[in-house]
């Protein structure tokens, strides 16, 4: 049984007082493994918001289905084993985080000694004991972010989904929150993430879909669909070269840049560094650093939306 199943989802939209339409979500086909931490990628406006409101509920797809937990999305009763997150939630800001919380757990029907011993262990996994008596209009932004994830947790979902989960944070609120993500893997959770901040998606990321105008470009392990283990290019960071030996190196295709009494040296085709170490051996020059580069998950979503120049 996936926690995840979408074939051919499709949204698209009338704007305008001509009615022209938008195709929001085109043909989204995915299927998510138990237990895994999938990052669903895109730019502002690639439609990944618009996935989650159809997975959600919110709004009703033009075409296509999807299956939570092997039962139809347009099943109210799948909702009790959702937790979810929305990128701009609302919070009752005059509302401690122990009355947040107890207010969200008699929604999904809880109480007595099991919601207070489910809201203790919630403000625990996010580092909120110590706040549990303030009120939320007194937190900050990293803090509301932690108390909105408890408030995803507290029916204890089998699948959780978080929009934007990292957005406006400092890097301190970002740690934070990757931190969360990881211990809910540990405990067996699936978490169905949104986002645009590549470096914490590379970092906690089981697999990563890709998404552009609204069309799944790319899905798999950041190994898989980056290429991570072909070397694109080499830096070299030299020191003891004379000028003469430097227009000598020059014509090996590189790109020099001089930092004082180093020289860093950039080559594009892997092949040809052994000759260039050989150029700066025979001329008795000394090899400080050599720093190969590989490509990134920025680099191929730059390049699958469009917007890689080089």
């Amino acid at each position: 049984m996936k926690p995840l199943r979408i074939h051919g989802l499709t949204k698209e939209y009338r704007t305008g007082f001509s009615c022209r339409s938008v195709m929001a979500l085109d043909h989204l086909n995915l299927e998510i493994e138990e237990g895994e931490v999938f990052g669903f990628l895109g730019h502002n406006g690639a439609g990944k918001t618009t996935a989650i409101k159809l997975l959600m509920g919110f709004v009703y797809p033009t075409a296509g289905e999807a299956w939570i937990l092997d039962r139809s999305i347009r099943d109210v009763g799948v909702k009790q084993y959702i937790g979810f997150l929305p990128e701009s939630p609302f919070f009752y800001e005059y509302l401690t985080a122990e009355e947040f919380l107890l207010f969200y757990g008699q929604l999904f029907g809880m109480g007595g000694l099991r919601l207070a011993k489910k809201i203790d262990e919630l403000l625990e996994l996010v580092s909120m004991t110590d706040a549990r008596h303030r009120p939320l209009r007194k937190f900050s932004k990293g803090m509301l972010q932690r108390i909105g994830i408890a408030q995803a947790l507290i029916n204890d979902p089998k699948l959780v989904i978080l929009d934007e989960p990292m957005s406006g944070l400092d890097p301190i609120g970002r740690r934070d929150v990757r931190d969360i993500i990881l211990r809910l893997k540990q405990e067996g959770k699936t978490i169905f993430f949104s986002s645009h901040i590549l470096p914490d998606v590379e970092m906690i990321c089981d697999r990563v879909g890709i998404l552009v105008k609204g069309r799944l470009k790319a899905v798999g392990t950041v190994q898989e669909i980056a290429g991570a283990s072909s070397v694109t290019s080499i830096e070299l960071v030299v020191e003891g070269l004379s000028e003469g030996a430097l227009a000598g190196v020059e014509g090996l295709d590189t790109t020099l840049i001089r930092r004082g009494d180093h020289v860093l040296i950039k080559l594009d085709d892997e092949a040809r560094v052994n000759g260039l170490l050989e150029q700066i051996l025979k001329h008795k020059g000394r090899v400080v650093s050599l720093l190969p580069h590989k490509r990134s998950l920025e680099d191929l979503f730059l390049t699958e939306s469009g917007m890689n120049r080089t």
